[in-house]
């Protein structure tokens, strides 16, 4: 991947960034400039995943706010805009409450936009995917007047697709994240494939950076059991991070999975248990209509 500055014709359109002699873009006095937002999403490896449309935008950008899960891609982003490139990562506290440390975030994405600046801010995996800064801050960004989008990254879930060989329009697929499915009266269809997100931090509402609380998991486990037989396996995956690496993939049967080392990058994806049964009369209409 190159870290030069993009020509023109590989910028986004309607960025901003034109010839300032033709444009005088540069003799405007800052106080008159209006921000904006772009969300955008790194991946979940950056090299080879980071879009060249990202790249575009986090090289223009006055404020490039990021919050990365790995070294790589922390020094791409910094070689991308060595300027305007600026961590969010600050924010999390050993016992914060998750909430707090995102709410803080989004006020320091809306005061770069507020003080006239094209921001752009970056979160690893798919912006919109477990990310609620990222909606908030657009969200407020646009309730104050100001223009803001996102653009579309590679998940964790477009990764498991992938490595585990799996596709959502076969059986299809529930996606539930694993504290939410847990204190809900969730319902699922055992004949359909379940992936559960963060079943690391399952209950778990506060920052922590090494110990995981998962005195849950048999909770989990219990609910669980009321679709899936205590042997049916499961896969807990996590996606490679770095070029050259191999994705985590463990199957295990269920009722070992309170007893398996769950770190918070991964995810519970579990296969049907059951063979998917033809509706009978929808057949029959179906028929019909289809002469």
């Amino acid at each position: 991947m190159s870290a030069q500055k993009s020509s023109s014709e590989n910028r986004p359109i309607g960025s901003g960034k034109e010839d300032s002699k033709s444009e005088g873009a540069d003799r405007i006095p800052h106080e008159t400039k209006r921000g904006s937002l772009v969300v955008i999403g790194t991946g979940i490896r950056t090299v080879g995943q980071l879009t060249i449309e990202a790249i575009a935008w986090m090289e223009i950008a006055d404020s490039l706010l990021y919050v990365v899960a790995d070294p790589v891609a922390e020094a791409v982003i910094k070689h991308l805009n060595p300027t305007g490139a600026d961590s969010l990562a600050r924010y999390y506290e050993e016992g914060k409450l998750r909430i707090h440390t995102y709410n803080a975030m989004v006020e320091h994405i809306l005061r770069c936009v507020r003080a006239g600046n094209k921001t752009v801010a970056a979160f690893y995996g798919h912006p919109g995917v477990f990310a609620y800064p990222s909606h908030e801050s657009i969200r407020r960004a646009k309730s104050e007047g100001f223009p803001a989008r996102m653009l579309p990254g590679i998940s964790s879930e477009d990764c498991l697709f992938a490595d585990l060989g799996v596709d959502p329009a076969t059986w299809g697929c529930q996606s539930y994240e694993a504290t939410d499915f847990l204190l809900s009266s969730s319902f699922i269809d055992p004949s359909s494939q379940l992936i559960l997100w963060q079943v690391g931090l399952l209950a778990e509402l506060t920052h922590k950076s090494q110990q995981f609380d998962t005195r849950a998991m048999p909770l989990l486990v219990q609910k669980l059991t009321q679709f899936y037989p205590l042997s049916h396996p499961v896969t807990l995956y996590q996606a490679a991070m770095l070029p050259g690496t191999d994705p985590l993939i463990v199957q295990i049967p269920l009722y070992s999975l309170a007893e398996f080392p769950i770190t918070a990058g991964m995810t519970l994806y579990i296969s049907p248990a059951w063979a998917r049964v033809p509706d009978p009369a929808m057949l029959q209409l179906a028929s019909l209509i289809m002469g």
